[in-house]
């Protein structure tokens, strides 16, 4: 089975790093450098098209990762991206509070085009004062049924268990 993840969330919350992490294949990306002094303060660089990594789980499970770029003005690769998607990975920055809530719109624009599962993971939680996932579901007014899921998008075993956990999702939302 080939399953099409979306990895997704606002500029600078882990999307590329997460892909890389996990990814059997070099990772396929499209960045550029950055222009504005407020994306400056993050990195020097963005994701303007799309991530691509591939991890195989079984002989029979390929999942097909799909990073987002996390600006609105690239919008409009969500909407290519999203074709044929079974499931979502939502990435916030839990270690930047005032920044959380930057997702909100972005998990409103795949929830309302895809029937899919997805997950948020609350990344940076290696960092001081990264805010916990029940604290990051809380300020992105989530129902019971999403999980939030603690995770460190440079560590191939966390990133693992955010893909695993979704892929069960997955494969309930397909029975």
């Amino acid at each position: 089975m080939k399953l099409k993840i979306l990895v997704t969330g606002p500029y600078a919350s882990g999307k590329t790093t997460f892909i890389q992490s996990i990814s059997e294949i070099d990772v396929v990306r499209t960045e550029e450098n950055v222009t504005s002094a407020w994306e400056l303060e993050e990195k020097n660089h963005t994701t303007v098209a799309m991530d691509y990594g591939r991890i195989t789980i079984d002989e029979d499970t390929v999942l097909y990762l799909f990073g987002t770029p996390g600006q609105l003005r690239f919008d409009f690769m969500w909407e290519i991206l999203c074709r044929g998607a079974l499931g979502v990975v939502v990435l916030v920055d839990s270690a930047k509070g005032e920044r959380i809530k930057e997702a909100r719109p972005i998990i409103d624009f795949f929830y309302s085009r895809l029937n899919v599962p997805y997950v948020v993971a609350a990344n940076k939680q290696d960092l001081p004062g990264a805010w916990p996932p029940e604290y990051v579901k809380t300020v992105l007014d989530l129902d019971d049924s999403v999980e939030v899921l603690p995770c460190v998008a440079t560590d191939r075993e966390s990133v693992k268990r955010v893909l695993l956990r979704l892929l069960e999702h997955i494969m309930e939302h397909l029975k």
